[in-house]
């Protein structure tokens, strides 16, 4: 049972940051030190396949959109165009993701570095934002190949826990002349395929190894983080469309200098 208490709230810490540009990996790490959710390989894939059952929740409210581009899907129709420029924006992290993978898990997985990662993508989102944010094409469908590969290059900063996908192709988008509700709702389509293949590529190594209760938790975490994640979508297009991305840049700095605080107190391990 303490299991599943821990999996329904990393399943709801999830839902709430995938899409914001504050570090879904980052928090899922700080609150599972905190609560004791940590250590084994298990909790390492379990942190990676629940980011699904968020992507599963912009599948969702884009269901239509995605319907229409399926049903468009032959060569030079729009459907075959948005996805391959998904694909396109989705080779460099997938190369760099796969080659570094397991170094990342060895070393960079700590409250320390996800600390230090929230601060510094913190700043960068203010600077991005201050230089490249005052203009930009409003709609996603209009980004060219080279705006997607540049974006896809931009996510790479997201493999180091704490940087954040989401803010990393956000401000990437920005970078190649996208509004920032235009870059997110690229970044929302550029998640499908990058956590489908995160999501196959853990399941993989460590689905062998599983037991009956950690499948019931992992089910717990899925669900959870797609039913939050289809509420925090919404809310935060909808804010996008009145507000700037600073109060999430504000928010990292302000999280990550406690973090590093308590840290170096010997507080938090």
């Amino acid at each position: 049972m303490i299991l599943l208490l821990k999996a329904f709230i990393m399943g709801i810490v999830e839902g709430l940051t995938e899409f914001l540009p504050i570090s879904s990996t980052g928090h899922l790490i700080i609150v599972g030190d905190l609560i004791g959710f940590k250590g084994s390989s298990f909790n390492v894939m379990f942190e990676i396949v629940i980011q699904l059952g968020a992507i599963l929740a912009v599948v969702f409210y884009y269901r239509k959109k995605i319907f229409d581009s399926i049903l468009n899907i032959l060569p030079g129709r729009w459907g075959f165009n948005l996805w391959f420029k998904m694909f396109i924006a989705f080779i460099p992290s997938a190369v760099i993701g796969v080659l570094l993978n397991n170094y990342i898990e060895a070393h960079l997985f700590s409250s320390f570095t996800v600390a230090i990662a929230l601060v510094l993508g913190g700043i960068l989102m203010i600077l991005v934002e201050n230089i490249f944010g005052r203009y930009g094409m409003d709609d996603m469908d209009n980004t060219s190949i080279g705006q997607s590969f540049l974006i896809g290059v931009a996510q790479c900063l997201s493999l180091f826990p704490g940087m954040s996908r989401s803010a990393s192709t956000i401000m990437g988008g920005l970078v190649a002349g996208l509004s920032a509700r235009a870059a997110a709702e690229f970044s929302f389509f550029l998640a499908i395929p990058t956590m489908f293949g995160a999501t196959v590529f853990s399941l993989h190594k460590g689905i062998s190894s599983m037991t009956s209760l950690e499948w019931q938790a992992l089910g717990v975490g899925f669900v959870m983080s797609f039913i939050v994640a289809l509420f925090a979508v919404d809310k935060f297009l909808s804010y996008l469309g009145k507000h700037s991305l600073k109060s999430f840049a504000y928010y990292r700095i302000v999280v990550g200098v406690l973090m590093i605080v308590l840290i170096t107190a010997g507080i938090v391990k």
